[in-house]
């Protein structure tokens, strides 16, 4: 038996992957904060595997520079919790995974605030053929209700970015905030 229908249409999951799908492009994750919640939110959806391409939980700075890509020094001025960082996160598992697109997440779920940011600072990063943007997201509550915001957030986010007409992304401005 399956879940009924959320009112306003398909899950966000289901919707993104019904438009990769439909528009024949591949998905990848990179994920800090929601430690793999994203991907299994995709591969949740049956069907998910003619899109969704694979994850990075890249939770370490470490795996962060070593495997996607993120600038050391970027991090090491910065942190983790960054526009710039969400940015090169997303950007780097679409070119690790060679996928059409990329989606990331970085923020602080708590209890306590992390790199000088406060529970709830959230960064989506979304590249694809046409760019890349970030989306800043205030996220309240507690750890596993800032983590949920982040990946419903994040779904929304990607599939906006893949029913634009040309598949074009612009850049935040400066701060990441929207």
């Amino acid at each position: 038996m399956t879940a009924p229908e959320p009112p306003g249409g398909p899950a966000p999951a289901a919707r993104l992957v019904a438009e990769a799908v439909r528009r024949g492009q591949t998905v990848a994750t990179a994920e800090s904060l929601t430690g793999g919640a994203l991907a299994a939110a995709i591969v949740d959806v049956p069907g998910a595997s003619a899109c969704f391409e694979g994850a990075v939980v890249s939770y370490s700075n470490r795996v962060k520079a070593e495997v996607l890509g993120v600038p050391e020094t970027l991090l090491a001025e910065r942190g983790s919790v960054d526009p710039d960082v969400a940015l090169a996160m997303a950007e780097g598992v679409r070119r690790r995974l060679g996928t059409d697109w990329g989606v990331s997440t970085t923020g602080v779920a708590g209890p306590e605030p992390h790199d000088g940011k406060p529970v709830g600072t959230v960064y989506v990063g979304v590249a694809g053929p046409g760019g890349s943007t970030v989306h800043g997201l205030d996220a309240p509550g507690e750890r596993a209700a800032v983590r949920a915001a982040t990946v419903v957030a994040a779904l929304a986010r990607l599939t906006e970015a893949l029913v634009l007409p040309d598949n074009s992304q612009r850049k935040s401005p400066p701060g990441g905030e929207e």
